[in-house]
């Protein structure tokens, strides 16, 4: 978000980054460090929802990082706060369809199908922008768009996963698609309001609570079941919240307005080959050829679409 009182620092600091990093400037490195973070985050959330309901655990999750950005609420003292509050929360209304879909889709498909399904946001993003922002793709980007995806089928299905699409496989689509969504709404909001990203962030934490603790109420009643005292909970947990959502939305937040809708698609892609590696090498899981193959893929589209000769309208 264009903030009002770093925004013209940031920027310049920003751009001249980016002219001496070849354009893969500090935006980029941040929302590439998302990506390692969102990618250990399906780790750190099996253990967590291994010992507590799905629904009670975001309100937990998000509960939490509400009171860690409360005192950011005080960026909406702007004069037009109540199109800039209801904005936002339109924002955090699709960040939990995002995490709703997402997290029921992978319980009902196969985690490699999940894999793939939802690294489609990059394919979608540049069409989403297109249709929301009445910003033309170019033709790198596109094709970009069309490497990451190929490249996210071979790393999903390198031990041959042939399932059929099921209920699971669609609410991955739509999380897909909801992504691409995400980030274009994200730079129309910031571009009309320019409200600091850590406000946006805390109005989207303070929506997830209020929607992820109806959804419980609905389904579960007001039971309230005992918290985990394990280390592993709360560990797992700790992550979740300071590194995967806060930092995270807040990047992604701050980015969005600073740099194309399908390149902080195409940089947040990378997160299967992220979640990957990490899968291997913490985890002990075993890749084929076809799947490294297929995040270099996915890395190399990353890296071609914030390249020199890509035009910063893409």
């Amino acid at each position: 978000m264009n903030t009002s009182s770093i925004s013209a620092s940031t920027e310049s600091s920003f751009t001249g980054s980016g002219q001496a990093l070849s354009r893969f400037g500090r935006v980029e490195w941040l929302l590439l460090l998302v990506a390692v973070i969102w990618g250990g985050s399906y780790s750190a959330a099996k253990v967590a929802t291994g010992q507590m309901p799905v629904l009670q655990f975001l309100v937990l999750r998000f509960g939490l990082t509400f009171l860690l950005v409360l005192p950011a609420l005080r960026g909406l003292a702007v004069p037009s706060w109540p199109t800039a509050f209801a904005g936002a929360s339109l924002l955090g209304i699709n960040l939990l369809a995002i995490f709703i879909c997402e997290t029921f889709g992978v319980s009902l498909t196969t985690a490699s199908n999940a894999a793939f399904l939802v690294s489609l946001c990059v394919a979608f993003t540049p069409l989403c922008e297109w249709w929301l922002l009445k910003s033309r793709p170019s033709r790198a980007v596109l094709v970009a768009a069309g490497l990451s995806m190929v490249g996210a089928g071979l790393l999903a299905f390198q031990h041959g996963d042939t399932a059929s699409l099921s209920m699971g496989d669609g609410l991955m689509v739509l999380a897909a698609f909801l992504r691409g969504v995400m980030v274009c709404l994200t730079r129309r909001h910031g571009q009309r309001h320019g409200l600091p990203a850590l406000t946006v962030t805390a109005v989207q934490m303070g929506v997830m609570t209020l929607g992820s603790a109806i959804l419980m109420l609905a389904v579960h009643g007001a039971t309230w079941p005992a918290l985990p005292s394990s280390s592993s909970f709360w560990l797992a947990m700790v992550f979740l919240v300071l590194f995967c959502t806060l930092f995270a939305f807040f990047v992604q937040n701050y980015a969005a307005s600073r740099t194309s809708p399908s390149r902080v698609s195409l940089l947040m892609g990378s997160e299967p080959l992220w979640g990957a590696l990490i899968a291997v090498l913490w985890m002990g899981e075993q890749m084929a050829l076809q799947g490294w193959i297929g995040g270099l893929l996915i890395v190399s589209s990353a890296w071609w679409v914030t390249r020199p000769k890509i035009s910063d309208s893409a």
